[in-house]
């Protein structure tokens, strides 16, 4: 594809494999967490290794997690039906996993505003795909986006209008939420809603995959995104308009920025990285 230099620094390159669908990459300490879920663990990479490590075992079925301003590390669970903090010894204390009286489905992918509060969306993959978690119903009826403050333990639902909200990120100041449809309307896309009193004002219709299923995305320092676009990862600007991607030999489910400028990109059996010349918003 032709994508500028100023993108992608250099090629992309192989980092480990062996897994069978690889979700939620997180850059935590010297090393990286990435969520196996088919197989119920977590597993590791650290800079010079050839091989993904088995962090912990019996993780109910992990999925997306990120790494708050804070050092934090906050994650989803299909198998617990919860966003749960994962400690420095990895052990997890579970958050939120009810919506009033009845369970969240699975939530899926989450990011941490700078005031504190977790943002997370909740399909049902966990309840509806044996590999992915544990046979279960909709308890609430739909799929939502949710607001979780863990001060007040406050829970609102801040999307109500997408089938199978997955990946999310906020513009760098917080005034736009980005989330990842990954039902297939016409296209599958990306939406943007502005950030208002804590809450989402309507959607509008961001981005729409050139290649297939969106899925997990960051948002640079800059204001780009960059996202899974089934086999491919591409970058967008702030105002949606395509720039450039580099493709895969797999299908992309998430990405993570890293050290030095690296995108770690977990797309289905291996783990990749290409280096970039920005960093993760989330983060500055």
């Amino acid at each position: 594809m032709d994508t500028p230099p100023s993108l992608f620094l250099g090629p992309v390159e192989r980092l480990a494999t062996g897994a069978r669908w690889l979700e939620g990459p997180a850059w935590v300490g010297d090393r990286l967490l990435v969520s196996d879920i088919p197989h119920d663990r977590i597993l590791s990479w650290r800079e010079g290794s050839t091989e993904l490590e088995v962090a912990v075992a019996g993780v109910e079925f992990t999925n997306g997690r990120t790494v708050a301003r804070d050092g934090r590390v906050f994650q989803c669970c299909h198998g617990r039906r919860a966003v749960e903090e994962l400690h420095t010894d990895l052990t997890t204390t579970v958050l939120i996993d009810r919506h009033g009286d009845v369970r969240l489905n699975s939530p899926n992918d989450l990011v941490v505003a700078r005031d504190g509060a977790i943002w997370f969306t909740d399909p049902p993959y966990g309840i509806l795909l044996p590999e992915e978690g544990h046979a279960g119903d909709l308890e609430y009826g739909a799929c939502w986006v949710f607001r979780f403050d863990p001060a007040t333990r406050g829970l609102t639902a801040v999307v109500t209008d997408l089938d199978r909200p997955n990946g999310l990120a906020f513009s760098p100041d917080e005034s736009v939420l980005y989330v990842a449809n990954s039902e297939d309307h016409d296209g599958f896309a990306v939406w943007a809603y502005d950030v208002v009193d804590g809450g989402c004002g309507p959607g509008r219709l961001f981005y729409t995959g050139r290649r297939g299923v969106v899925d997990g995305l960051r948002v640079d320092v800059t204001g780009r995104l960059w996202l899974s676009d089934h086999d491919s990862v591409a970058v967008v600007d702030a105002e949606g308009a395509f720039l450039g991607a580099v493709d895969l030999p797999e299908r992309v489910a998430n990405v993570c920025f890293g050290p030095d400028g690296w995108l770690y990109i977990a797309a289905s059996t291996t783990l990749y990285r290409v280096r970039t010349s920005t960093c993760d918003a989330a983060l500055a």
